[in-house]
C-alpha cells in the first residue's frame, strides 16, 4: 500500500514538472506564430489596392498558416513562404517583412509596387529567394542583401531601380540567378562578379551599365545565360568568354562592341541555342562553325559591319528560327522570324523563302540586295511584316497574297521598284516606245514596198525589163588580202576615205561594184549620185515610165517617189505626236498613185490597164 502511494506521488510530480517545461516551449512558438501574423499583417496594411481581393482572408482571429498565399512549416508553425505574385497589388513593401525570421521564399513580381527595397530584408537570413521584378520599385539596390547568404536567386528585373551595382554582391556564394535587367542601373560590371562560381544567369540587359566586359568572365564555368545587351558597353567581347562551353544563351546586342566575331565560335559554344550580337560595330565575316551548332534557334547579328558571303552550312540548322538567309533557306521549316537588316549583304532573295510556310518577320532592310522579288513570296500567309527597304531591288512588286495587305509592307528606298502597274508602265514607257518604232516603221516599209510593188507588176505587163547600160548592182564580191593591200598601198592612211583626195576616192570604187581603198567609215551621203544608194530596180522602172508617153513627165514622178519616201519618215518620227497614223498614210499614197497613174488630157486610158493598176494597187493595202 505504501508503494502504490509513493508511485503516485512520483508520476504527479513528473507531470508537474514536465508541464512546467513544455508551458515555454508552446508560449514560445505561439509568441514566434503571433510576430509573423502581426509582420504580415503590417504588410497588408501598406497594401493601397488589391483587386483581386488575395489578402481579404488575412485578419486578426486566424492562423497565417491558413491565410491564402502563405506557406508554413508543419514542424514548427513558422511561415517560410509568401507568394504573392500576378495580383495587381499596389502599394510599397513594409520594412516589417524582415520579422519573418523564418522566410526562404519572397515572390512580390507582377505587381504595382512602389518605394524603395527595405533595408530589414538583409534579416532574413534564411531567405533563398528574392523575386521582386516587374514593379516600380525605386532607389538603390540596398547592401544589407549581401547578408543575405543563402540567396541563391535574386531576381528584381523592370524596376526603376537606379544606381551602380554593388560589388558586394559578388559575397553571395550560393547566388545561382541574378536578373537585374531592365532597370536604371549606371557604373559597370562589377569585375568582382566572376568570383560568384555558382552563378548560372547573368541578366543586367537593357540599363545604362558602360565600361568593358570583365575579362575574368570566362572564369564561370557553370554560366549558362548571360545577357548584357542594350547597354553602353565598348571594347570587345574577351575572348575567355568564348570559352564558357556550358553557355546556351548568349547576348551583347545594341552596344558598342567592336572587333571581329571568331570563326571557331560555333566550336568553342556547343551548346548555344540563341546568338545574339546585332546593333553593335563587328567587322569580319559571319563565323562558318556556326553551321556546327545543330540545335541552335535563334542567331542574330544585323546593324553591324559584317560582309562577305552567308556560309551555307547555315541551312543545315534545321531549329533556326531568327537567322541570316542560306542557299538552302527552303528547308527550315520551322524558322518563323528572319532578320539580317543594316548589314552589306548582297545578292538575289532566294525564291525558296515562299516555301517557309510560317515564316511571320521577313527584315532585310537596308543591304545591297538586288533583283526582282520572287512572286513565291505571295505564299507567305503568316507573314506580318516584310522589310525590304532601302536596297537595290527592281521590277514590281507582287500583288497576289501576302502583298495584298501593303501596311505590312516596307519596300521605300528601292528606286527601281514599282509598287502598282502605272508606275511600272512609267517606268518601261521608253521600252514600249521603242517596241512601237519598230512597228510603225515595219508597216511603213510594206507600205512603201507595196506601191514598189505596184509599179513593178505594171512594168511586167508591158514586158521583160532589160538593165541598161547604166545600172549598177549592189554587191560585194569576195576580195582576197593581197588585193586589199594592192588596192590600199598596203593600207595607206592617204587612201582612208576622207582623208585622200575626192578623185583619188572614186577612184578606189571598181566598176564591179565592190569597194576598193575604203578602210574607214563610209558616210551615209558619200555617193555623189542618187543611182548609187536607190533600188536599182526602181531606178529600171523609172527609166521605163520616163519612156512611156501615157505616164506624166519625170518631174511628177520624183514628186511621187518624194511622197512615198515622206510618208514613210513620218511613220518613224521620234515623237509620238508627230508620227502619221495609218489612215493618213494610205491616204497619202493613194494620192501619190493617182496623180502618179493620171493619164495627160490628150491621152484617152487604157481602161484595162488602169483597171489592173487600181485592182492591185488596192490588194495591196
Amino acid at each position: 500500500m505504501a508503494f502504490i502511494l509513493l508511485s503516485r506521488c512520483v508520476a504527479v510530480f513528473v507531470f508537474l514538472l514536465s508541464s512546467q517545461t513544455a508551458l515555454p516551449v508552446m508560449k514560445a512558438a505561439a509568441l514566434s506564430l503571433y510576430t509573423d501574423k502581426e509582420a504580415l499583417l503590417s504588410f497588408k496594411s501598406q497594401v493601397i489596392t488589391d483587386p483581386l481581393s488575395t489578402l481579404s482572408s488575412w485578419n486578426s482571429s486566424s492562423s497565417p498558416c491558413n491565410w491564402t498565399r502563405v506557406r508554413c512549416n508543419q514542424v514548427h508553425q513558422r511561415v517560410i513562404g509568401l507568394d504573392l505574385s500576378g495580383l495587381r497589388l499596389t502599394g510599397s513593401v513594409s520594412p516589417h517583412i524582415g520579422n519573418l525570421s523564418f522566410l526562404r521564399s519572397l515572390h512580390l513580381q507582377g505587381n504595382q509596387f512602389t518605394g524603395v527595397i527595405p533595408d530589414q530584408i538583409g534579416s532574413l537570413s534564411r531567405l533563398s529567394v528574392l523575386n521582386m521584378s516587374l514593379n516600380s520599385i525605386t532607389g538603390p539596390i540596398p547592401l544589407n542583401l549581401t547578408k543575405c547568404l543563402n540567396l541563391q536567386i535574386l531576381d528584381l528585373m523592370q524596376n526603376e531601380i537606379s544606381g551602380a551595382i554593388p560589388e558586394e554582391l559578388s559575397s553571395l556564394k550560393s547566388l545561382e540567378i541574378l536578373n537585374l535587367g531592365k532597370n536604371n542601373l549606371s557604373g559597370t560590371i562589377p569585375p568582382s562578379f566572376a568570383n560568384i562560381s555558382t552563378l548560372l544567369t547573368l541578366d543586367l540587359a537593357t540599363n545604362n551599365i558602360g565600361g568593358l566586359i570583365p575579362a575574368d568572365f570566362g572564369r564561370l564555368k557553370n554560366l549558362k545565360h548571360l545577357d548584357l545587351s542594350i547597354n553602353n558597353l565598348t571594347g570587345t567581347v574577351p575572348l575567355s568568354l568564348y570559352n564558357i562551353s556550358s553557355l546556351v544563351f548568349l547576348a551583347v546586342a545594341s552596344n558598342q562592341l567592336r572587333g571581329e566575331i571568331p570563326d571557331d565560335v560555333g566550336d568553342r559554344l556547343p551548346n548555344l541555342l540563341s546568338f545574339n550580337f546585332c546593333i553593335n560595330k563587328f567587322t569580319g565575316s559571319i563565323p562558318r562553325s556556326l553551321h556546327n551548332l545543330t540545335n541552335i534557334q535563334t542567331i542574330r547579328m544585323a546593324h553591324n559591319l559584317l560582309s562577305g558571303y552567308v556560309p551555307p552550312g547555315l541551312g543545315n540548322l534545321p531549329e533556326l528560327l531568327i537567322g541570316s538567309i542560306p542557299d538552302t533557306i527552303g528547308s527550315w521549316k520551322s524558322l518563323q522570324k528572319l532578320f539580317m537588316d543594316d548589314n552589306m549583304f548582297s545578292g538575289a532573295i532566294p525564291a525558296t523563302l515562299g516555301d517557309v510556310k510560317g515564316l511571320e518577320i521577313l527584315d532585310l532592310s537596308s543591304n545591297q540586295i538586288s533583283g526582282t522579288i520572287p512572286n513565291n513570296l505571295e505564299k507567305l500567309q503568316a507573314l506580318q511584316l516584310l522589310n525590304l527597304s532601302f536596297n537595290d531591288l527592281e521590277g514590281l512588286l507582287p500583288q497576289e497574297g501576302a502583298f495584298r495587305n501593303l501596311s505590312r509592307i516596307h519596300v521605300e528606298g528601292n528606286s527601281k521598284l514599282c509598287v502598282d502597274l502605272t508606275c511600272w508602265n512609267n517606268q518601261h514607257g521608253k521600252k514600249t516606245s521603242t517596241a512601237i518604232y519598230i512597228v510603225i516603221a515595219s508597216i511603213a516599209a510594206v507600205a512603201v514596198c507595196s506601191v514598189i510593188a505596184v509599179l513593178l507588176f505594171v512594168r511586167k505587163r508591158k514586158g521583160k525589163i532589160t538593165p541598161g547600160e547604166n545600172s549598177i548592182k549592189l554587191q560585194h564580191p569576195t576580195i582576197t588580202y593581197r588585193e586589199l593591200r594592192k588596192a590600199t598601198g598596203s593600207f595607206d592612211t592617204g587612201n582612208l576615205i576622207g582623208k585622200g583626195k575626192r578623185g583619188a576616192d572614186q577612184q578606189s570604187i571598181t566598176s564591179t561594184g565592190g569597194l576598193r581603198g575604203s578602210i574607214g567609215y563610209i558616210p551615209p551621203d558619200f555617193p555623189a549620185n542618187m543611182e548609187q544608194v536607190v533600188d536599182p530596180e526602181l531606178l529600171l522602172s523609172i527609166q521605163d515610165f520616163q519612156a512611156d508617153a501615157r505616164f506624166t513627165s519625170p518631174e511628177k514622178q520624183r514628186e511621187c517617189l518624194v511622197s512615198v519616201l515622206g510618208v514613210g519618215l513620218s511613220c518613224t518620227a521620234d515623237s509620238p505626236d508627230q508620227r502619221a497614223d495609218m489612215r493618213d498614210s494610205l491616204q497619202k499614197l493613194k494620192t501619190a498613185r493617182d496623180t502618179l497613174l493620171k493619164p495627160p488630157l490628150d491621152h484617152k486610158p487604157d481602161l484595162d490597164l488602169e483597171a489592173g493598176i487600181g485592182e492591185s494597187s488596192m490588194n495591196s493595202f
